[in-house]
């Protein structure tokens, strides 16, 4: 029998490193005589009452991440303290564990960035906090597992940890939620949505919070776009986030209503996937980038920042879908229309590798996490 605890904030399958840590925790809770501990703040229903699972809830207090996160060090560190027979996995500073770091995020490769002093000072003061946890949760660990190349360098070269002791492991997909859109389907999503069967429509996915995603400089770039008669593609945002209302307001005041359309919060992502013609990802810091990967196994042409974790399985016949500087919107707008001249063929040309990231599933990454940590 194999134990595990797994430490992290949530395990859920709404996205990003939460549907990564669900996906884990389900694979390993599906193994023969497994047993499975979970410390987190929240764990989705039917992994919760997975026979395998024991689940040792951490309260987040008033909803805080930062508020919960010495509470979830602390039961996690306790809990690992007694773990015998089995193998501990954190997430990155989420606890000093002592035995495997899981980093989806590297915070000392990115220093948030956002409006207003109510929100730089007590987002800096979480920074440090996580930067100090992160810091010494890696430097403890024995084993340091990446979701990308990028982020292994990121880990040797900013906090010193040997390459020796760092295992990259590529995310997985599912398949099934995110399959190859059909003309059928696609037909259905937009219809849905209430959009118009025949109008071009990029899709941006992400926190309208800090700048790290980079809409600011997407929206620069939907500015010069505008400017042109010809340029007949919609821009839609999925994400909530603090800029959410001021983004509405700029848009408003900038004449683009109808150009760009502000989805909100949405937990169909799959079905906006399916009604869009391609998505757009310029983010500033991007250790791996889940939205991106699973855009493209719908079949979607995916642009995105060279730096990304993701960009770095792109094959060299996409390279025109990598943005090399995030911070110039001139070349985000170039990198629009060079795909607007040739929607289909760039549709064709990204069908192989959707297939191939649709063949990777969450159970085959967990199966590598689980030959490295062995």
């Amino acid at each position: 029998m194999k134990r595990w605890l797994l430490i992290a904030g949530d395990f859920t399958p709404l996205g990003g490193m939460d549907r990564a840590n669900y996906a884990l925790a389900s694979s390993l809770a599906a193994g023969p005589g497994a047993e499975v501990h979970l410390v987190s703040h929240r764990v989705w229903p039917d992994l919760e009452s997975a026979l395998a699972v024991q689940v040792h809830r951490v309260r987040r207090p008033f909803g805080s991440h930062m508020a919960g996160a010495p509470l979830l060090a602390a039961e996690g560190e306790r809990q690992a303290k007694a773990f015998t027979r089995g193998s501990v996995i954190a997430n990155g500073g989420n606890a000093d564990a002592g035995d495997v770091s899981w980093v989806h995020y590297l915070h000392a490769a990115h220093t948030p960035r956002s409006r207003g002093i109510r929100r730089r000072l007590p987002g800096r003061a979480a920074h440090q906090y996580y930067l100090s946890r992160e810091r010494r949760a890696l430097r403890h660990a024995r084993l340091v597992l990446c979701n990308s190349a990028r982020t292994a360098r990121d880990v040797h070269e900013r906090l010193g940890i040997p390459p020796e002791r760092t295992r990259v492991v590529y995310y997985g997909s599912d398949p099934d939620r995110f399959s190859l859109v059909t003309a059928d389907e696609r037909v259905a999503a937009r219809r849905a949505l209430r959009w118009s069967e025949d109008r071009p429509v990029v899709v941006f996915v992400g926190a309208l919070g800090d700048r790290r995603k980079g809409f600011d400089r997407l929206f620069e770039a939907w500015q010069l776009l505008c400017r042109d008669a010809a340029w007949d593609v919609d821009l839609a945002v999925t994400g909530h986030g603090a800029e959410l209302a001021r983004w509405r307001r700029v848009t408003s005041l900038s004449g683009l209503d109808g150009r760009i359309r502000f989805l909100g919060f949405r937990d169909d992502v799959s079905t906006v996937l399916a009604a869009a013609d391609a998505l757009v990802h310029p983010a500033r810091y991007e250790a791996y980038g889940l939205g991106v990967h699973e855009a493209i196994c719908r079949g979607l042409p995916a642009i995105v920042s060279a730096t990304a974790g993701v960009a770095e399985l792109y094959p060299a016949d996409l390279s025109e879908l990598l943005i090399q500087n995030v911070e110039d919107s001139d070349e985000i707008a170039d990198r629009l229309r060079r795909w607007r001249h040739d929607i289909s063929g760039t549709a064709r040309r990204v069908r192989p590798f959707s297939d191939r990231l649709r063949s990777h599933t969450w159970a085959d990454m967990a199966a590598e996490i689980q030959l490295a940590v062995a």
